[in-house]
């Protein structure tokens, strides 16, 4: 596996890139690829990093499986290419911000906009079989984007990680709540929306925290 990622990123996570269980992530990655179709395309495996640099990064979105269907993943959490219908969980979240916000829902669920702002869109495994949900989980990938977690709240201060879910939030155990804004609530998935995702207000709130820090908003 090639890893071509943004100088900042690469240069914070260069430890990480040589151990054991990156190297051995790497080549069962490239065996997959080879043999299967596999999501994203590869050359957008570390898309979410290179759109948005380590030095731009204010906000952090993590999901936890990249999209397992055809021309929908792209390297972004919760986001698919143009022209694909937006999935159940991104319908949500739109329907969160226009409730938040009072800005009215976009008809496409490619989610780069935010990426180019500093937003991190993170997912927790990077690559996924198509048609197999999980089917990359437990690889290696888990520990890497921990790791990437770790090193991003140790390296910087004032990011707000949005942590939507069970599985996003206990991974507020790497982050320092005094140097950061940790924002957590029930899933967007229609299974668990109306539990506490919807109303959370979490981008309103994003915004506060980042005014309050001198830090430019993010255009939702």
């Amino acid at each position: 596996m090639d890893v071509k990622m943004e100088s900042g990123w690469k240069q914070l996570l260069n430890e990480e890139l040589s151990k054991a269980y990156f190297k051995e992530l790497s080549d069962f990655v490239a065996d997959e690829y080879d043999e299967h179709t596999i999501f994203p395309p590869a050359n957008l495996i570390f898309n979410a990093f290179n759109l948005c640099p380590l030095k731009e990064t204010r906000v952090v979105i993590l999901g936890q499986d990249p999209y397992h269907d055809i021309n929908q993943a792209h390297g972004l959490c919760f986001s698919v290419n143009d022209g694909i219908k937006v999935p159940p969980s991104l319908v949500n979240i739109y329907k969160e911000i226009e409730s938040d916000c009072g800005i009215p829902r976009p008809e496409s669920g490619n989610l780069e906009r935010w990426a180019k702002q500093g937003v991190l869109l993170l997912n927790a495994t990077l690559t996924v079989r198509a048609h197999q949900a999980g089917s990359h989980q437990k690889k290696g990938w888990e520990k890497f984007t921990d790791s990437l977690i770790k090193h991003l709240a140790q390296q910087k201060q004032d990011v707000v990680f949005l942590l939507w879910g069970a599985y996003a939030g206990k991974k507020s155990m790497y982050i320092d709540a005094n140097k950061h804004c940790i924002l957590k609530s029930a899933h967007p998935s229609p299974l668990s929306a109306y539990r506490g995702f919807l109303g959370n207000k979490h981008f309103s709130q994003t915004n506060e925290y980042l005014r309050s820090k001198g830090l430019k908003e993010i255009k939702w």
